[in-house]
Formats: C-alpha cells, structure tokens, sequence
C-alpha cells in the first residue's frame, strides 16, 4: 500500500493537484476503449486498469458498446499524485506579436517584396481545416488569415500532398516558408511525415537557401523542432497572427541603424 500523499499547502501556489468536487481533492475523469465486448467483465477490467494507473478508488461511470469486441468508458475517481509547476516547460514566445499593418510594413521595408509562402497537409492527411484556419482569409479567433497580408503570397496545396510535390512547389514559388498541418497522428504518422518532409528539404536545397519550416497540429511537442528537423512547431489554437508574426522575425532582416555624421 503506497503512502498517501500530503494536499498542497493551500500558500504554496507552484504544488497543484487535479479539481474536482473541491480544492485539491485530485478528482480526474478519463476515457479509453479496451478491446473487449461489453459485460461486466469489461467494466471490472476498465476499473482494475484505472486502480493500476493510480485512479483509488476508480468508479466507472460511463460505458459504451464499439461494435460487438469493443467498449469505450469514462472512469472517474481521485488520484494522488502532486505537480510543481516550476518544473513544467514550455516554448516561450519570443518575438513581437504585430498587427497585419505592421506585418506588411515590415515585410514592404525589409524585403521589398512580397514574403512567400507555402502551405500544405502532407502525406495521406486529408484534414485542411488547420492549414486553412492560418492561410485563408477567413482565418481563425477573430483573426484573418495570410491571405489577407498584402505583402504576404500564399500558395495553398490543400491536402495529401506527397513531400517531393511539396519541395517541387517551393522550388517553383521560390517559398520563403513552407507551413505543413498534420492532424491525422495514428501510430505517428504526423513525426514521421514531419521528418521525411524535413529530411527531402535539406537534400534539396542548400542550407543557405532552404525555405522556413514551420508544422502544426494538436498533437505536436512544441519542444521537438530539433528531434523533427524544423524551425518552428505551433500547436492548437495557434492563430494566424502569430504565425505572421513569426515569419517575419525569423525571415526579415532586422533594420539597421545609419550613424549621423558627426
């Protein structure tokens, strides 16, 4: 039997535990399937599972048939486990959030032409709905997409494009950025598309004139830019003025101060 675990001091705000019913009662409610038709039977084993993974005591509290050799529940009950947050990290923004005036300003001075880029979901992921919310006009969160930037061409692929036909359109468009959404991540097809996408890239151009790569989706670490071969990883909820934003810190050329003769 483990020893329990002592409730956050109420004065210490970096120790939390899960909400539920009240303060730092460790409440959680999850959901899974288990490849078993459903009885019983099913529910002692949904709640067994739960109890191994720290859920004590754990109460099914939904089941449903998936056909005739699957159920999915929802288990709820507390946990005991304690978090610091100091602990927790993250990728902090670090660059400016501008408005699209400011945006086209600094791409119409800095550049002095238009910022290309490129978008696309790759592989066999059919899912447009997050390359569509950043690049269309219509946007995403109140905000209009890259379409809308006057200094900004966007050359939308749509979806399942093959990564040599994504290298080939950034070579014909000449991109300053490529912006790839993965949304379908079964058995990690979004890592491994990812690091194909990247891998074809850096074989294809010199390294002085690859494009920018930027990935996004629900699934991604924000983290892994190293580990998958881009620049730059956006997660949910991410709008279209950040990624703007983004771009043109990474992409134009910081403005330089002039001396005053003296």
């Amino acid at each position: 039997m483990s020893t329990p675990q002592r409730r956050p001091n109420k004065a210490n705000k970096n120790i939390v535990r899960p909400y539920g019913d009240a303060t730092g009662d460790g409440m959680v409610q999850m959901s899974f399937t288990l490849p078993l038709p459903h009885d019983k039977r099913a529910e002692g084993a949904a709640q067994l599972f739960a109890t191994k993974m720290g859920m004590d005591p754990a109460m099914v509290v939904h089941a449903k048939a998936m056909g005739p050799d699957f159920t999915f529940f929802v288990v709820y009950g507390p946990v005991h486990h304690l978090v610091d947050v100091r602990d927790v990290v993250i990728v902090e923004r670090d660059y400016p959030l501008l408005s699209p005036k400011e945006i086209n300003g600094v791409i119409k001075k800095g550049l002095r032409r238009p910022l290309v880029v490129v978008g696309a979901c790759i592989g066999t992921d059919a899912h447009t709905v997050g390359i569509d919310a950043i690049l269309n006009i219509k946007g995403f969160a109140g905000e209009k997409g890259l379409e809308y930037y006057s200094e900004i061409t966007v050359v939308n692929l749509g979806a399942q494009v093959s990564v040599p036909d994504l290298v080939e359109q950034a070579r014909t468009h000449k991109a300053d950025a490529v912006l790839v959404s993965q949304v379908v991540t079964q058995r990690d097809a979004h890592l491994h598309n990812t690091k194909e996408m990247s891998a074809a890239f850096r074989e294809a151009f010199p390294a002085e004139k690859r494009p920018l790569l930027v990935v996004g989706g629900p699934r991604f670490d924000e983290l892994a830019t190293a580990e998958l071969g881009v620049d730059r990883i956006f997660g949910r909820g991410t709008t279209p003025g950040e990624v703007a934003s983004y771009l043109v810190s990474a992409l134009v050329p910081a403005p330089t101060t002039r001396k005053k003769a003296s």
